[in-house]
C-alpha cells in the first residue's frame, strides 16, 4: 500500500478532512463492552472526562477549538452502514460466529446515538466531558482520544515544508522497518496493533498495520482497530477494559460489596458471552488482590492482560498463581499492553517462552534468538505470551522531525470515566501514578482492596 503521507498531511493545512471516518474506527473491545451494557445496564447514566497527563504540554494552545469541535460533531452525525453491520453480523471472531446479537446489532443501526459534550479550555488544557445514559457516552473515548491525538499532529505538520514533511515520515518509515527487521522470523511471536488511541494519524496507523501484515505474515496477529480489520480483513482483536470493573464498583453499596463487585463482573461478562473472550483485565483495583481472593473459578478463565504492572512481575505472578490453583500455564495467555517496544516485546516473548533460564535477567538478551544462539539451550514454553503494540507502534515520530524540537512526540491522553449514576468511579491500579478519582473514594477504596503489589513506576505514554 503506498500512500503519499506527505501530500496527505500538506493537505490537512487547508480543509476539513475527517479523522473519524466510520464509528467502526474504535477498538474492537468498545464495541463488546457496549453491547454488555445495551444488555445489563440499560439506563444508566455515566461521565466520562478527557485527560492529559502530559502536563507540560499545552495541548490548547496547539490545538485549534473550533477544529476539534467540528470533529466532534462530524462524528456525532455518523452512523453505523449497513455493510459494516452486515460484518459484524457474518464475521468470525475469535473462532466464533454470533458474538453479536440481533438485538444488539438493529439498536445500533436505528438506535444508537452519541451524547451530547461540553468543550472549553482551561489553563492551556483542553477541557471535555461526556454526559448522558452510559450506552451513549462510552463511545466516545476512543472518538475524542483520537480526534485529539491527530489534531496534535496536524498542528505540528503545519510547521513543516513539503519536503521536511517528505524527510519526517522517511525517518519514521524507516524507524518502523527497523522494528520489524528485529521482529521477523522470531520463532512463536504473537503480536498485536493496540494503537488506535493515541496514533499519530488515521493514516499513519492503516500503513503501520498493513505493512505489519504484509512484512510479520503470522506473527502478526491482527489489529484492535475494529474498521482496519473490517477494511482490510484482518482479526478483531479486544475483550474489556478498566471502565467495567470501575462502574460496577461505583454501583456497589457497603465495602463487602466493592470488593465483591470485580468478580461479579466475570460472572456477568461470561454469562453474556456464553464463556467466550475470557481474557481479564485484574489490575483495576490491584492485581495482587484480585488474583489472591479470587474465587477458583477464575482460574478456568482463558488468560489475562497486563497493563498497569511491570509485565515480567505480571506474567510471573500469574504462573504462579495458576499453577497454585492447580492450571498448568502452558494452556493459558498472558498478554503484555502497556508501553512496549521491540526490546520488551522481545525478552518478554524470550522470557515466557522459557528461552531464558531463570538466574539470568530478561533484559540480558536483546532477542530470544539472542539468548539461543549465546546458550544453545532448547526452550520450554512457560505460558503462551502475546504483546499488544500500541502507542509506539502507531505514535514512534520521536527524532524524525527535521526541525530538530520534539513536537511529535506521543502524549500521555486518556479519557476515563468520572461517575456512574451520580457515584464517583475510582480506579486504583497496579502503579500509583496512574490512580483516577476523587482523593477521598481513592483512599476508602485503598483501605478496601489494599496496596500489595502496587509500585510507583514511571508514566510514560
Amino acid at each position: 500500500m503506498i500512500i503519499n503521507l506527505a501530500r496527505r498531511a500538506h493537505n490537512h493545512n487547508w480543509e476539513l478532512d475527517p479523522i473519524t471516518r466510520s464509528l467502526l474506527d474504535t477498538d474492537f473491545y468498545k464495541l463488546l463492552m457496549l453491547q454488555f451494557i445495551w444488555k445489563r445496564f440499560p439506563e444508566t447514566k455515566a461521565s466520562f472526562s478527557f485527560i492529559n497527563r502530559s502536563t507540560h504540554v499545552r495541548l490548547a494552545d496547539s490545538i485549534n477549538m473550533h477544529e476539534l469541535r467540528e470533529q466532534l460533531e462530524h462524528t456525532r452525525k455518523l452512523r453505523f452502514h449497513k455493510s459494516e453491520l452486515i460484518w459484524l453480523a457474518g464475521n468470525t471472531f475469535y473462532g466464533q460466529r454470533s458474538i453479536f446479537e440481533p438485538a444488539f446489532l438493529d439498536w445500533l443501526e436505528h438506535g444508537f446515538r452519541l451524547s451530547d459534550y461540553e468543550l472549553s479550555q482551561k489553563d492551556g488544557q483542553i477541557v471535555l466531558h461526556f454526559h448522558g445514559l452510559w450506552k451513549e457516552t462510552t463511545m466516545w473515548e476512543i472518538y475524542a482520544l483520537t480526534q485529539i491525538s491527530e489534531l496534535k499532529t496536524r498542528s505540528s505538520l503545519k510547521h513543516l515544508s513539503e519536503l521536511e514533511l517528505d524527510i519526517l515520515y522517511a525517518r519514521a518509515k524507516t524507524r518502523l522497518w527497523e522494528k520489524m527487521a528485529r521482529l521477523r522470523g522470531v520463532p512463536c511471536l504473537s503480536l498485536s496493533d493496540f494503537g488506535t488511541r493515541r496514533r499519530h494519524s488515521f493514516l499513519w496507523q492503516e500503513y503501520v498495520v498493513k505493512a505489519m501484515s504484509d512484512v510479520l505474515g503470522n506473527i502478526f496477529k491482527g489489529t484492535s482497530n475494529t474498521y482496519l480489520a473490517y477494511k482490510h480483513d484482518l482479526e478483531a482483536i479486544g475483550t474489556n477494559a478498566h471502565e467495567l470493573p470501575m462502574a460496577l464498583a461505583a454501583l456497589s453499596g457497603s465495602d463487602e460489596e466493592l470488593k465483591a463487585s470485580q468478580y461479579r463482573l466475570l460472572d456477568l461478562w461470561q454469562q453474556t458471552y456464553q464463556g467466550e473472550l475470557l481474557v481479564m483485565l485484574p489490575d483495576t483495583f490491584g492485581t495482587t488482590q484480585f488474583l489472591r481472593d479470587a474465587p477458583d473459578w477464575v482460574a478456568d478463565w482463558t488468560g489475562q492482560r497486563a497493563d498497569s504492572k511491570d509485565p515480567f512481575i505480571a506474567g510471573d505472578e500469574y504462573i504462579a498463581w495458576l499453577q497454585q490453583r492447580g492450571r498448568d500455564p502452558r494452556k493459558k495467555l498472558f498478554i503484555a499492553s502497556d508501553a512496549l517496544d521491540v526490546d520488551a516485546i522481545l525478552a518478554l516473548h524470550a522470557w515466557f517462552s522459557g528461552e531464558i533460564q531463570h538466574g539470568f535477567t530478561p533484559y540480558d538478551f536483546r532477542s530470544a534468538s539472542d539468548f539461543l544462539d549465546r546458550t544453545k539451550w532448547k526452550p520450554e514454553r512457560r505460558i503462551r505470551f502475546s504483546a499488544g503494540w500500541g502507542t509506539l507502534l502507531t505514535n514512534d515520530f520521536r527524532d524524525c522531525n527535521p526541525q530538530g524540537h520534539d513536537g511529535f512526540d506521543p502524549l500521555s491522553l486518556v479519557c476515563k470515566m468520572n461517575d456512574v449514576d451520580g457515584h464517583p468511579a475510582v480506579k486504583l491500579s497496579d502503579n500509583y501514578e496512574k490512580a483516577l478519582g476523587p482523593a477521598e473514594e481513592v483512599q476508602r477504596y485503598r483501605n478496601v482492596f489494599g496496596s500489595a503489589g502496587v509500585a510507583h513506576l514511571p508514566l510514560t505514554i
